[in-house]
């Protein structure tokens, strides 16, 4: 090497460095602003419009990076995504300010900083499979719509699992377009609403006859859609059971909900909505409605039975406890009480909320819970299905449990409804539980199954088993809703074979659209670059 040759090596190869670094961070910038788009797309905002432009617009961001650019790029995308779309955490560090409030900010930005992972691996792994193997547009938007969803799914179960705002949820407004989580779930759509929403991009970035395939392609996918999800919604429903419902929303605020001054009065509210005149087989009470431990107040059971007409029941949320030889065991539950006083039935929460209902690797981790008094909650055994005199067969689902899909029922013994007791007085009048709303529509499409949600501060909905709300109290709303139980549908395919149907999903997706590229290549053996 000349002394000349050196010298450009030793001057321009940092300023190539550099420059490289500043178009990275600016396409990672570019991603961050993308990801908080797609916010836009889910509830209560819900512009579908936006769907094929964010994920476009990362879609071909990735097919020109490398892997570990794709990496730091899928990063940022998900750090917007999250870092706007579960803002809302924050809310209840806010509940006691003095305790939690420093806490709020750096809580949802490192919670952001790790889901953001799910994406940034789907990323990653899609732009590594690119760099190995040449693919036309249609089959690498099919290739990110599968590490997405696979994405996805791993952010379901890892840890516990965080299934919140999936891409799929982007539908959940649209009646016709939510039906097909029916079939494939919630995931499944997720892994439709990225194949779809990419190829606008991949049509821009495509030339000639292969745009027009592309165009074909998103056009014949989205039709398919839409139809399979206007035959089901065609499909006539069986007849309601016949059960009237009401639900009562107390609003008591987080904050006093537990003052001991204020108990009594929480008390006296949901009693004095509950006898209000009305036709009433099951008196539905929100997540810990009663303060206190309804199984050793035998005088709370005795005005709850007063208020209950003869023959019928509450649901309620409540806290229960169980010593053991050395401890006492606490659970999250729903009890059902009739009107002699007596507790029929109960379910405990499974599925409960780290560091809100219990602290994991306690010892080791020196954070509080959120939730003043008790210990740490004990997860129940799971989904169970439990009978009422006066109603259905009936699945409980508290709170965060109703984000899980394919967790919410026993799956042998399929109850006729869902009640999702809830209390989103955590989160204020932010965009928290709307998203929450969401997900227990998609649980009813999934199930086939009607959804009644009480909730401490709303929403509290009736869902019928398509996913459509039939009526609903606001955030911040006191009152009651009457309404009759919606009728259930037979047991779909998500609900009969859960993930397996995504699995048959995908495989049965790269099938058709390797078959169509071999066929088209068979047509045109002068195509020297892939066409699908």
């Amino acid at each position: 090497m000349d002394q000349r040759t050196a010298l450009h090596h030793t001057v321009t190869k940092p300023r190539d460095r550099t420059a490289q670094a500043r178009h990275v961070l600016a396409r990672m910038a570019f991603a961050l602003a993308v990801g908080a788009m797609t916010v836009l797309t889910f509830s209560p905002f819900s512009i579908l419009a936006l769907v094929p432009v964010a994920y476009s617009a990362l879609f071909v961001i990735l097919r020109s990076v490398t892997v570990g650019q794709a990496l730091v790029i899928g990063w940022a995308f998900g750090l917007g995504q999250f870092g706007f779309g579960i803002s809302w955490i924050s809310e209840s560090f806010y509940v006691e300010a003095d305790r939690f409030g420093a806490l709020a900010i750096p809580a949802v930005l490192g919670l952001s900083a790790g889901l953001a992972f799910f994406p940034a691996i789907a990323a990653a792994l899609f732009s590594g499979v690119l760099r190995h193997k040449a693919m036309g547009h249609i089959l690498a938007g099919l290739l990110l719509a599968t590490f997405w969803t696979l994405a996805e799914w791993l952010r379901g179960h890892v840890l516990t699992g965080f299934p919140w705002n999936l891409a799929g949820y982007a539908l959940v407004d649209r009646a016709a377009l939510r039906q097909p989580a029916a079939w494939v779930g919630s995931y499944g759509l997720s892994f439709l609403t990225l194949f779809i929403g990419t190829l606008p991009g991949a049509a821009l970035m495509a030339a000639g006859r292969q745009k027009w395939s592309v165009t074909l392609t998103a056009f014949v996918c989205l039709a398919s859609v839409w139809g399979a999800g206007t035959l089901r919604l065609q499909t006539q429903a069986p007849a309601p059971p016949g059960v009237d419902l009401r639900i009562v929303q107390g609003n008591v605020p987080q904050g006093e909900k537990w003052t001991p001054r204020n108990r009594e009065a929480t008390f006296a509210k949901y009693l004095d909505m509950s006898s209000r005149p009305g036709n009433v087989d099951v008196l539905l009470w929100p997540e810990t409605a009663f303060p206190g431990f309804l199984d050793e107040d035998d005088a709370a059971r005795a005005r709850i039975a007063d208020a209950l007409p003869e023959g019928r029941v509450l649901l309620t949320g409540v806290p229960d406890r169980a010593p053991t030889e050395d401890d006492m065991l606490y659970f999250n539950t729903v009890q059902a009480l009739d009107d002699t006083a007596q507790i029929l039935t109960g379910y405990a929460k499974h599925h409960l909320v780290p560091f809100g209902e219990y602290v994991p690797l306690r010892g080791w981790i020196p954070i509080e819970r959120l939730t003043q008094g008790m210990g740490d909650f004990t997860p129940g055994p799971g989904p169970r299905t439990l009978a009422l005199p006066v109603a259905p067969l009936v699945a409980a689902a508290i709170c965060y449990e109703i984000i899980f899909p394919g967790h919410v029922v026993d799956d042998l013994f399929r109850p006729d409804w869902i009640f999702n007791a809830t209390n989103d007085a955590w989160f204020g009048t932010s965009i928290g539980p709307e998203q929450h709303l969401a997900s227990a529509r998609m649980r009813a499409v999934e199930e086939g199954l009607p959804i009644v949600r009480a909730a401490n501060t709303g929403i509290s909905a009736i869902i019928d088993a398509t996913g459509e709300v039939l009526a609903r109290l606001d955030t911040g709303e006191t009152g009651f809703l009457d309404a009759g139980l919606p009728a259930a549908r037979p047991p779909t395919p998500y609900g009969r074979f859960g993930d397996w149907t995504l699995l048959a999903l995908i495989a049965s997706s790269w099938a058709i659209a390797l078959i169509s590229a071999k066929a088209i290549r068979r047509l045109d053996p002068q195509r020297s670059t892939p066409h699908a």
